[in-house]
């Protein structure tokens, strides 16, 4: 299964607030081994969200949005994603049922808060008020990471793709003279390799099995000097 991760916000594109959620989602993901072929950050405008969900939404099995939900005059997010699909924004009764099952009542709420694109299927916001939505195989969940997280919880079990095994090596010798290493690496192997210099290199391997990653893995040992674990 490939995915794209579009997240939504002036404030991500000017530095004033970490994206932490597409790291969160990205992480999950590759757990389920579901491959993030795109990590992409928007801005708040209607016509730009639903230009990259329409061009995602066409190139991979599932698109998942996050941010710009809610009745402020910034959150243009499901305007955008009823326009990538030819919807219209409608009124959802699913969505204010369950805010009033929780105590909310349509005089608590801006109306447009349950406002969602027709025929999607809405998802309750367990940590909050504003309602996400599936439409096709666009997931719209909430900027707020706490609110995002409960909400893929719901959503999470729909993510799935082959799982992979990681090992990881730290090699003391610069990351340059590794390459040809890496080159014969996985000509012997069915393994990716990543390498992350820092004090040292580490050499992120990975298989579709367990041992194989470990064999891949000795094979670097067997042929590099390894940092001491005790400094």
């Amino acid at each position: 299964m490939d995915a794209a991760i579009v997240t939504v916000g002036d404030e991500l594109l000017v530095g004033d607030t970490e994206n932490t959620n597409a790291t969160w989602l990205c992480g999950r993901l590759d757990a389920r081994g579901v491959t993030v072929r795109r990590v992409t950050v928007v801005p708040d405008e209607i016509a730009e969200i639903a230009r990259v969900i329409n061009e995602y939404h066409a190139e991979y099995d599932a698109v998942i949005v996050t941010g710009g939900l809610g009745p402020t005059h910034d959150d243009v997010t499901m305007e955008a994603v009823a326009a990538a699909f030819g919807r219209d924004l409608v009124a959802n009764d699913e969505a204010a049922d369950w805010l009033a099952e929780r105590g909310y009542s349509a005089d608590d709420l801006v109306a447009e808060t349950t406002h969602l694109p027709a025929d999607c299927r809405p998802l309750p916001n367990e940590a909050g008020v504003a309602p996400g939505a599936v439409v096709e195989s666009a997931y719209v969940l909430p900027g707020v990471p706490a609110e995002m997280e409960a909400m893929f919880e719901l959503i999470a079990d729909e993510f799935e793709g082959t799982q992979t095994h990681t090992v990881t090596v730290d090699v003391d010798e610069p990351e340059s003279e590794l390459l040809e290493r890496f080159t014969e690496l996985q000509e012997a192997f069915d393994v990716s390799v990543g390498s992350y210099p820092g004090e040292s290199v580490r050499v992120k391997i990975t298989a579709t099995t367990a041992d194989e990653a470990e064999r891949a893995a000795e094979w670097v040992r067997e042929r590099s000097e390894l940092t001491d674990p005790e400094n």
